[in-house]
């Protein structure tokens, strides 16, 4: 990774950290090393340190007195309490979106979900959840409301590594597939109704899976680690 040329960048910094924790070469529970990433990044501690705040705020870093920082080790209820809020939030964006969205933009997201199952015919997974992500959000987009969007986002960014993890079996990676030829088809049709449940369980399924591949830890096991 190339080093930032700029002073006082401290947004770049986070986004850079950001990318680390998300690509799992910070992992969840990780002591985060200043002296290491002020060298790979070629900043000072104090832009590093302004962006660990901003990754704080978004419940990616935990901050410890007079310890450093750590990356958020995410329990099962956290996932599954942040997969609720943004389920309600998923499903009314698919509301508004069938209200609104122009057929220009339906034929934008078919054209997507195509390039999405060519991914997953060839088994290209971090290709699949690229354009994947692209779809939903622009669902969202096309639900045209800015406060649902912002506040989406915000609980996206603290599950993202969670929610487009590598652990993904065969049989779940189907269900999901199948999940989008329905939202494809409920989209076509306009049916906001039938679009917002889809998307509600779609993304409860998606917590079954990480739940399964061991990507978030079990309360107690966690409550082991911490003490």
């Amino acid at each position: 990774m190339s080093k930032i040329q700029h002073r006082n960048l401290y947004l770049e910094v986070a986004d850079r950290v950001r990318e680390l924790i998300e690509h799992g070469e910070l992992e969840p529970g990780e002591r985060i090393s200043e002296k290491n990433l002020c060298e790979r990044f070629g900043v000072s501690r104090t832009p590093l340190r302004e962006a660990l705040k901003v990754l704080t705020t978004e419940g990616l870093v935990d901050l410890l007195p007079n310890r450093g920082a750590r990356v958020i080790q995410l329990s099962i209820k956290q996932v599954k309490d942040t997969y609720d809020l943004m389920s309600a939030l998923e499903g009314l964006s698919g509301e508004l979106a069938c209200q609104q969205i122009s057929d220009a933009g339906i034929e934008a997201i078919c054209a997507l979900h195509e390039r999405m199952l060519e991914h997953y015919r060839k088994r290209e997974l971090a290709e699949y959840f690229a354009v994947n992500q692209q779809i939903h959000e622009s669902i969202l987009t096309a639900a045209n409301n800015e406060p649902l969007m912002e506040m989406y986002n915000n609980l996206n960014q603290r599950v993202k590594r969670v929610r487009y993890s590598k652990k993904m079996t065969d049989e779940f990676w189907s269900k999901a597939v199948e999940d989008h030829e329905e939202m494809v088809a409920a989209l076509k049709l306009r049916d906001g109704k039938r679009l917002g449940q889809i998307l509600r369980d779609h993304l409860c399924n998606k917590l079954e899976v990480v739940s399964l591949a061991g990507v978030i830890e079990d309360e107690a096991l966690l409550k082991q680690a911490n003490a």
